[in-house]
């Protein structure tokens, strides 16, 4: 055999380093971030981490060295995960009666603080709305502002809290909500808001979602240095554990729910993580089901983050999914799919 190269030593050191980091990253969706908050932290560069595997892959395979068999066994053990990061094709299935279209977004206060430089904001979402007519609207980090019309809803539930400010969520209807609740978190601005809204004769509960906040922005492009490093990794490790109790909270709450769920979500972290596992459960991601691209909802730059998920019951088919990333009124994109409730499916099981 040829004697390897300094270089080829070295490629193959930082590999083996890598293939050790990304299979850590793939058991942390079943570790509780309580115990390891620190590492809970390699789950938002999970992609970034899968992306160098198929670089070092390709790298071996043009030198035709069987090195690459270790990048491909990563990528092949990761295939779930390559799945929730990049769609290849998208689902657009044909309109049918019954179709119903629902819609999430996290308005960031309607830019009331003026964090982008523009003062009609709050119409501009308005305008959006209107124009997709979603059946369902939640949005989160919602305030009331008298330029944001959604007068063409019936029904609504708007849970507000706060002194000075009142900000929370809301939920918007086509169809009338016959119940409505809070599920409140500790220690924590965030909560979470429920809505049954009867479509024609199904009852469908729909979540409202904002869990702990990393407080990280997404135009933080100045220089790191060593002591902003260890506050920004302390304060993801601190949100992971209120974010870990605020999933586990959820689902008890999921657990008394008989209803076809709906679940609009910001849930300030990836699919890679252990709340988002908790949160999903059996449900269906309706990207992975019918998006396609990296379907990134978070503008931060150089990085196609997706934070933010749609999930529906198995008895409700994705017929289409998109994230409108070219709408820049906040420092979310907002997401829309079209559902169609299974009825024979539900007739089975009740």
């Amino acid at each position: 055999m040829r004697e390897q190269t300094w270089l080829s030593k070295i490629m193959f050191f930082f590999n083996i380093v890598l293939t050790v980091l990304t299979f850590l990253a793939y058991s942390l969706p079943f570790l509780a971030p309580k115990a390891f908050p620190f590492l809970s932290v390699l789950t938002l560069i999970l992609p970034l981490f899968l992306i160098l595997n198929f670089f070092f892959f390709v790298y071996w395979l043009l030198q035709f060295k069987r090195y690459m068999l270790l990048s491909g066994l990563v990528l092949l053990l990761g295939i779930t995960f390559i799945n929730r990061f990049y769609k290849f094709s998208e689902t657009n299935l044909p309109k049918e009666e019954g179709d119903f279209k629902v819609m999430t977004y996290n308005v960031r206060l309607f830019n009331i603080y003026e964090w982008l430089p523009k003062d009609d904001v709050a119409q501009q979402i308005s305008k959006l709305i209107n124009e997709k007519s979603p059946d369902i609207l939640c949005l989160q980090d919602f305030t009331n502002n008298e330029d944001a019309d959604f007068s063409q809803y019936p029904y609504s539930y708007i849970k507000l809290n706060g002194e000075k400010l009142k900000y929370g969520q809301a939920i918007y209807s086509n169809y009338k909500i016959i119940n409505k609740g809070e599920i409140q978190f500790p220690d924590s601005f965030n909560n979470a808001i429920f809505a049954d809204v009867l479509k024609g004769k199904d009852t469908i509960r729909i979540y409202s979602i904002h869990l702990q906040s990393v407080k990280i922005s997404a135009d933080i492009h100045e220089k790191i240095d060593e002591a902003k490093s260890k506050f920004i990794l302390k304060r993801l490790s601190l949100a992971f554990k209120k974010q870990q109790q605020q999933s586990e909270i959820i689902k008890e709450h999921f657990e008394n729910c008989s209803y076809p769920k709906i679940i609009c979500s910001d849930l300030n972290n990836s699919a890679f993580s252990y709340v988002y596992r908790t949160i999903k459960g059996e449900m269906k991601d309706a990207f992975e089901e019918a998006g396609t691209g990296f379907g990134k909802s978070y503008n931060f730059k150089y990085y196609p983050a997706r934070i933010d998920f749609i999930l529906v019951d198995k008895s409700i088919e994705v017929k289409q999914f998109r994230t409108i990333d070219t709408f820049f009124q906040s420092d979310h994109f907002p997401q829309i799919v079209r559902l169609n409730l299974d009825n024979e499916v539900n007739e089975k099981e009740n």
